[in-house]
């Protein structure tokens, strides 16, 4: 199973972070398997960063087999989606940006792909116009709208799929829109697609 990420998704995210860059094409990056945190099980802060931040994210999960798909076509590649949380030590990338060195360390560590439930897009609507959440101790703190992507996930994955074959069970993670933040010992998350909770989860 494999995890992509889609980073500056988000003209606002991208403000955001003072980011000027532009790219025709999606930029991703990966994460391991053992980065995964499903199932409502705590987050724990590592020790290694003093600035973990949340990225909230809609996430597709891939249905069938791959390869060098068609955007026209990519939709018959996904059946299900929910809401997730990218995880960032910010510190940690800021420090590898600085010096020219890749970044995996601050976002491909173990726990920081958390992903809520899944459900049909059928029961969601058009991933192309879905409203999505975070809430933290009851506030809420990121909002988005996937129609406000950079790149559709049809977009993504017919990019994806030129470089890797997709197998059933692989995530895309679509990337985050404006208000990321840092989060603290003791704060409950809770991830919204609509009004419909997906995401629930502590930070121990």
């Amino acid at each position: 199973m494999k995890i992509f990420a889609i980073g500056l998704n988000y003209a606002s995210h991208n403000k955001e972070m003072k980011r000027t860059f532009e790219s025709e094409e999606p930029v991703f990056f990966m994460k391991p398997d053992t980065a995964l945190l499903k199932g409502g099980k705590p987050f724990y802060l590592p020790d290694f960063s003093e600035e973990i931040h949340y990225e909230t994210e809609l996430v597709i999960k891939i249905s069938r087999l791959g390869k060098n798909i068609a955007e026209r076509f990519a939709e018959r590649y996904y059946e299900e989606v929910t809401v997730g949380i990218d995880f960032t030590a910010r510190d940690l990338q800021r420090k590898q940006k600085e010096l020219g060195l890749p970044w995996e360390i601050a976002k491909a560590f173990d726990n920081s792909a958390a992903i809520g439930t899944f459900v049909s897009k059928e029961e969601v609507g058009s991933v192309n116009r879905l409203d999505f959440h975070l809430d933290i101790n009851g506030k809420m703190v990121q909002q988005g709208n996937s129609g406000e992507m950079i790149y559709s996930v049809d977009k993504i994955i017919s990019h994806l799929s030129r470089y890797f074959t997709l197998k059933m069970g692989d995530l895309i993670f679509t990337g985050t829109p404006a208000g990321i933040g840092p989060v603290m010992v003791n704060d409950h998350l809770q991830g919204y697609i609509g009004d419909k909770k997906l995401l629930d989860f502590r930070v121990k």
